[in-house]
């Protein structure tokens, strides 16, 4: 935030890219139904600011309607063309890729082992610190993330550079083929993340394994109008989705689980552990039933998850399979005991 004297800022840790100031952003929305309003507009298309917000941010001149600077509100006609020019803002740092983030690059194909605290895309305060943006400076072809990991869900991450590549892909990640599939079966897409939960029931032992299959959809959040939940089956929107947590290991204070999911809806592991009766350990944002808390936004860290494991098919048949190295605290205690003996 701002001070009196320039930008707060703090040192970055190393291996990071600093808090920066960036260039702003534009905006651009084209009207497809009359609106009586451009304030009232703003606030029901952008939730996360009320018209309280888009007043101020009018009078600020930061607006404008078909190459017209706005100096008040107004109505808005079909076909008319909006721009909202955001100002400049600081954004908080992130880690850095490096070279060996780079799991597979065939030329078209890419495959990055994502750190935690970086996010994928532009979105919640982010517009140059992410990944899309390193791919710049990282490899050559333009490469664009098919998918999402949240900021703090660290692992295999796919991109390609073909826009046919990216169809396929989408698809494949989206909805892969059966949940209860083998490691080894080539005909399914497998995507595979550990994470640690807090305690599951004593009745769960390590290898103890059950799907959750409560439906994800949108529901009010006083901070960005609407969010991703568990919701009934009846709620309107609801998204069928499917996970299957097992239990590898029991600590302290957390459980070890790794988890197969058949479905790519929004924060699935995070809301499905929630539904589970398990939040992940640290998770400030989803609690019983996959509902969210009013006080916290998806960006928000303290969880632990990691998409270890990723099998994929090309359109020939061809099976592509990849893991990510498990972050120190994701190991299980015995596989480093095993190894210290070896």
């Amino acid at each position: 935030m701002p001070s009196s004297t320039g930008w707060l800022t703090e040192p970055a840790p190393p291996g990071w890219l600093a808090a920066a100031v960036n260039g702003g952003h534009a905006y651009r929305d084209r009207i497809d139904r009359p609106h009586p309003s451009v304030v009232g507009y703003y606030a029901g298309r952008y939730g996360h600011s009320g018209e309280t917000i888009w007043r101020q941010r009018l009078a600020a001149g930061e607006v404008c309607r078909n190459g017209q600077r706005l100096q008040a509100d107004a109505a808005l006609d079909v076909g008319d063309q909006l721009v909202w020019h955001r100002p400049p803002w600081q954004e908080a740092a992130v880690p850095v890729m490096q070279q060996h983030a780079i799991v597979f690059d065939d030329g078209d194909l890419l495959v990055l082992n994502k750190p935690s605290g970086l996010p994928v895309l532009p979105a919640g305060g982010f517009l140059r610190h992410t990944v899309l943006a390193q791919l710049e400076g990282l490899v050559a072809g333009a490469p664009r993330p098919v998918h999402r990991l949240g900021r703090f869900t660290s692992g295999l991450l796919v991109c390609a550079r073909r826009p046919a590549t990216r169809a396929w892909l989408s698809a494949q990640l989206r909805d892969s083929i059966r949940v209860d599939a083998a490691a080894s079966d080539p005909l399914a897409c497998q995507k595979l993340y550990r994470a640690l939960t807090v305690p599951l029931p004593s009745s769960w032992t390590p290898g103890s394994s059950q799907p959750v299959t409560d439906p994800i959809g949108r529901r009010p959040h006083g901070l960005l109008g609407e969010i991703w939940c568990g919701v009934p089956p009846e709620h309107p929107g609801a998204l069928p989705a499917l996970s299957r947590f097992t239990l590898l290991e029991r600590r302290a204070q957390a459980c070890l689980v790794e988890v197969l999911i058949a479905t790519g809806r929004p924060h699935q592991i995070r809301i499905h552990a929630a539904c589970l009766g398990a939040p992940l350990l640290g998770d400030p944002l989803y609690g019983p039933g996959g509902q969210a808390s009013p006080e916290a936004l998806p960006g928000d860290g303290g969880y632990r998850l990691h998409a270890h494991r990723l099998q994929l098919l090309r359109p020939d048949g061809t099976a592509l399979a990849w893991e990510a190295p498990l972050p120190l605290e994701l190991a299980q205690a015995r596989s480093k005991a095993n190894s210290r003996e070896k």
